[in-house]
């Protein structure tokens, strides 16, 4: 008789990599990976930061996680906002994934908490509206 295939146990980069894949996959925009491990005063070891471009783009980047991580056998310890607040809270322990609309991020400045040296993965920056380009 085989033996059932044993599920390997994610660590908190391999969590976080595969939430910033689900991210990607669900054409967020300017997603950013930190690594506050060393903070000892931080919930989580990473921190995921992106933006989705309408409220039913949030909802579809919140759920394509959720969905991802149940399929890694990883279920949020807690969720907070819906998409109609514009900002959306995963929280998965050792991982958090903030998705906001672009003017909540630029109001909150989630980045501003840490500096540039904890950034370990940041996706190409959203492209300039019509009428920006070459200035």
């Amino acid at each position: 008789m085989d033996k059932p295939e044993e599920k390997k146990e994610l660590d908190s980069l391999e969590i976080a990599k595969n939430c910033v894949q689900v991210c990607e996959d669900s054409k967020a925009q300017d997603i950013l990976l930190f690594d506050v491990r060393e903070r000892q005063s931080m919930v989580a070891e990473y921190y995921i930061v992106c933006s989705g471009t309408s409220m039913p783009h949030i909802r579809a980047i919140a759920d394509h996680v959720k969905k991802a991580m149940l399929e890694a056998g990883l279920r949020p310890r807690g969720t907070d906002g819906e998409p109609e607040s514009r900002w959306m809270v995963l929280d998965y322990g050792v991982v958090l994934v903030h998705v906001l609309e672009p003017e909540m991020r630029n109001f909150y400045q989630l980045e501003e908490l840490w500096d540039e040296t904890k950034v370990v993965y940041r996706s190409t920056p959203a492209k300039p509206s019509v009428g920006f380009a070459g200035r």
